[in-house]
């Protein structure tokens, strides 16, 4: 992963970026962190695992308070507008060209793209970016973790400025709409500006045909029916524009997948106020949209894991991937059974069967943020012994509910299931997908 800057000159407040000599400057890791001079830091700051290649500051435009300036947003003077590319070469220079035109005249701005390109995008922007009278800087990431949405974590960590605005490198996002986004923030001292295409004045003019509608319109639907409480006051659930306060980002919480970046932030890390700002969804100026069908199924995973993300989903998922669990172990105990082996062991060979299925499918939607903390082959062992285990116990508590507390049999069968299968969930979750103590943890304890 590397990262290469092209005008990062720091933003005085509430002043339009100014000529500064030519310099090097570097850029704290963390959000929250205030910008620093290499001079003075003794090299540049940054997210973990990156690299700095190159730093240049062009000129800049004169310097002018922006009081002087006819509209310009008096507080908090300054953004750092965050572009995630994926092959966009194309489209740089509009892009560059439309923040020139809309935004360093009502606010001092930096641009910041985070770039998972296989093309020759972080060139285009180093070319592009000698004509900005604005810092213009390039993160390249060898590695696309969590694809669009990652990248944009990765340029809000590395962003200096007060406010963050997110949009997408495509065109579609007007810029003109950036001052207005960060002034709406600033009036209503809200923490989260959303750009939305559903509220009037707003419009998805832009999306190219009847089947992407559909799809926005289904996504929209599905995310809000999922999330009616933390989804509340955003019309446009599934919007990639929108102005964030750096200091409303909670640090450790964010676990992009894909690129509805909008989505997570309301979900994990929602601000208290939350306010809207109509806008026109424009055409794509060149190149072929991202949305493409494993892009829609990495989000359909994501919805998964936040949907599951509290104890209480992540049990109602549990029980329901196991009720799916007795076709495949009927169907092989019809199989075994057909094939003349005795009912027994053939219930004791089926019933792997089930356990197989359910664990492949909480690999796959319930717990695929967690199969990183232990080997697949120690997770799997552990799976299947629990819920082999579930066998052994219900029996003999059976047995002790009807004997000791006198219960019927069949109420005290459905109490015995209950029981094991909270046992089961809390014994998978501690047993096999919580990470595992150091030895420095253990030690100390």
């Amino acid at each position: 992963m590397s990262q290469e800057y092209t005008a990062p000159v720091p933003m005085p407040d509430l002043e339009v970026t100014a000529s500064e000599p030519e310099g090097r400057v570097g850029v704290e890791g963390p959000w929250g962190s205030p910008r620093s001079s290499e001079a003075e830091s003794g090299g540049a700051l940054r997210p973990e695992g990156l690299s700095t290649v190159g730093l240049s500051t062009p000129t800049g435009a004169p310097r002018r308070r922006t009081a002087e300036i006819k509209g310009a947003v008096p507080e908090p003077g300054a953004v750092t507008i965050v572009v995630p590319t994926f092959n966009e070469s194309q489209n740089i220079r509009e892009l560059l060209h439309l923040i020139t035109e809309s935004v360093p005249s009502r606010l001092p701005c930096e641009v910041l793209f985070v770039d998972d390109s296989t093309d020759d995008t972080p060139e285009v922007i180093r070319e592009a970016a000698r004509d900005c009278p604005f810092p213009v800087a390039v993160l390249h990431r060898d590695e696309p973790v969590g694809g669009l949405g990652g990248a944009v974590v990765e340029g809000m960590k590395a962003a200096t400025s007060d406010w963050i605005v997110v949009m997408d490198g495509d065109c579609q996002h007007p810029p003109s709409l950036v001052p207005d986004l960060v002034a709406t923030g600033e009036r209503s001292n809200a923490g989260l500006v959303v750009a939305s295409r559903y509220i009037k004045g707003g419009s998805r003019a832009g999306l190219a045909g009847s089947y992407r509608v559909a799809v926005s319109r289904a996504a929209t639907w599905l995310t809000k029916s999922l999330f009616p409480r933390k989804l509340h006051g955003i019309s446009d659930p599934m919007s990639g524009f929108f102005a964030i306060r750096r200091s409303h980002i909670t640090d450790g919480t964010l676990k992009p997948l894909g690129y509805k970046i909008l989505l997570e932030l309301a979900v994990r890390s929602r601000p208290r106020t939350v306010t809207e700002v109509p806008f026109v969804f424009q055409e794509r100026f060149a190149g072929e949209s991202k949305s493409t069908a494993s892009e829609g199924r990495r989000f359909l995973r994501h919805l998964a894991g936040l949907r599951t993300a509290g104890p209480l989903a992540r049990m109602v998922v549990f029980g329901l991937i196991g009720l799916t669990g007795f076709v495949p172990n009927l169907l092989a105990l019809w199989a075994l059974t057909g094939a003349g082996m005795h009912y027994l062991p053939a219930e004791i060979v089926a019933n792997q069967f089930g356990v197989a299925w359910n664990f492949l499918l909480i690999e796959k939607l319930l717990f695929r943020d967690r199969r990183g903390h232990r080997h697949v082959a120690d997770r799997t062992i552990r799976f299947a012994l629990l819920a082999n285990a579930d066998l052994v116990l219900r029996i003999p508590l059976i047995a002790l509910l009807v004997g000791q507390f006198g219960l019927a049999v069949l109420p005290a069968t459905a109490l015995a299931l209950v029981i094991t299968f909270v046992l089961r969930f809390v014994g998978t979750e501690a047993l096999v997908y919580l990470p595992r103590r150091s030895r420095t943890a253990r030690s100390t304890a």
